[in-house]
């Protein structure tokens, strides 16, 4: 068993380098209305498998390096048929989830971050505020809620490639924790119209899945089933930890008994929304003002910051925090972000205004902490949303009954 440790340096996988992973999450959707047989046969370098049933695991947190490091303690998922993903950029649950059910990277489909300021055109009333896209709630993960300031429907009004199988005809079936039903990310994300059966433990999300099957009606049938267990020890006790590995332990047992439960007809697939790496240095952006020197707003999270600046500010700004970070985050401006498709080869011009006017990507082990605004996430000690491999890679494991 090999731990995550906080001293050895990651490997980098930036923009010039993502054309050697094409598969990423956002092509997960097509492959599976390839599967039922409702789309085009998947590419060659996907699983070619057909089958009346899929059902879509998202273990969120399940990075592909991580799982091989751990390959002991997970020996049904590293059996499992296994092709590498890059999740897109950010790597990081809002973003990635509705990646993988629009079939589109965060450039068309708008939520481009953890946190981010909206353009105006989606914005209902009052001035420029945050938008936490994981709990539409506006400024902060607790803070109010943004579903009247910011309705999910103007946010984001791609409907994409779930949607597209329920046309098609297919059964749509949602195992996911209760209270996720009718949260802003989740009209987002899962516009099909579908059973939910709510589940939170991996008790529950077998016993949901398996209702699901259970519940045939001659037509083909899509299961999304989600498992947070994972992401949360990692965020909390860091990622290879004792905590993770046993989380990881039970998520193996989980897939098991799903893939021995399956019907014969059926396809199980397992993957990841990112991957997790420990933190090292920890820049806290609050202890200082030169942080906050000609900046309105600081969004995103601890890898990923979007910098919304003062009227000609830009240029001091990026200065500034080139110089302070140095060699320890790429820092850019929104045109060269847009330029070099960080945020996918198209961007719609409106969601382009919800980009940062300044992005600093860190990299290695730093993270960009806020430690009186964001104290929560300031002290975990798991972090995602960048573009090391850690972060990125992401398996997609197949299974057939």
């Amino acid at each position: 068993m090999t731990t995550d440790i906080p001293g050895e340096s990651l490997d980098e996988l930036p923009p010039t380098q993502w054309a050697g992973h094409p598969n990423t999450l956002a092509g997960v959707m097509v492959w599976a209305a390839g599967v039922l047989g409702v789309g085009p046969q998947p590419v060659a370098s996907m699983p070619q498998v057909a089958a009346a049933d899929v059902v879509l695991l998202l273990v969120d947190g399940l990075g592909d390096r991580l799982l091989h490091r751990h390959a002991d303690v997970a020996p049904t998922l590293s059996a499992l048929h296994a092709t590498t993903l890059r999740a897109g950029f950010p790597a990081t649950t809002a973003t990635s989830i509705t990646s993988l059910t629009t079939g589109t990277a965060c450039g068309l489909h708008g939520i481009i971050g953890y946190a981010f300021r909206p353009d105006d055109h989606c914005r209902t009333t009052g001035p420029r505020r945050m938008l936490n896209a994981l709990r539409w709630t506006m400024d902060a993960a607790d803070g109010p809620s943004a579903m009247a300031t910011y309705p999910p429907d103007l946010v984001a009004p791609l409907a994409g490639a779930l949607a597209g199988l329920a046309e098609h005809g297919v059964s749509i079936s949602y195992v996911m924790p209760g209270e996720f039903r009718g949260t802003g990310l989740t009209q987002v994300a899962f516009r099909a119209t579908g059973r939910h059966l709510a589940a939170n433990t991996p008790d529950l999300v077998r016993e949901g899945v398996g209702t699901a099957l259970a519940r045939r009606s001659g037509r083909r049938g899509f299961v999304y089933a989600y498992l947070s267990d994972l992401d949360a020890a990692g965020h909390r006790y860091g990622p290879g930890s004792e905590e993770w590995v046993r989380t990881l332990c039970t998520v193996d047992a989980l897939v098991a008994d799903l893939v021995a439960d399956l019907p014969a007809d059926a396809v199980l697939a397992v993957t990841g929304d990112h991957g997790m790496l420990a933190a090292g240095r920890r820049v806290d952006l609050d202890a200082d003002p030169l942080w906050t020197a000609g900046v309105e707003m600081i969004a995103g999270e601890p890898r990923v910051r979007h910098l919304y600046v003062a009227h000609g500010a830009r240029d001091d700004v990026l200065a500034t925090w080139t110089a302070e970070l140095g060699a320890e985050a790429r820092v850019v401006t929104r045109e060269q972000a847009v330029d070099e498709a960080w945020f996918g080869i198209a961007v719609d011009p409106d969601i382009a205004q919800r980009i940062g006017d300044v992005v600093a990507v860190a990299r290695d082990r730093t993270v960009l902490v806020r430690g009186d605004v964001e104290p929560l996430e300031a002290r975990m000690i798991g972090h995602h949303g960048a573009w090391t491999a850690d972060e990125q890679l992401v398996p997609l494991l197949v299974a057939h009954g």
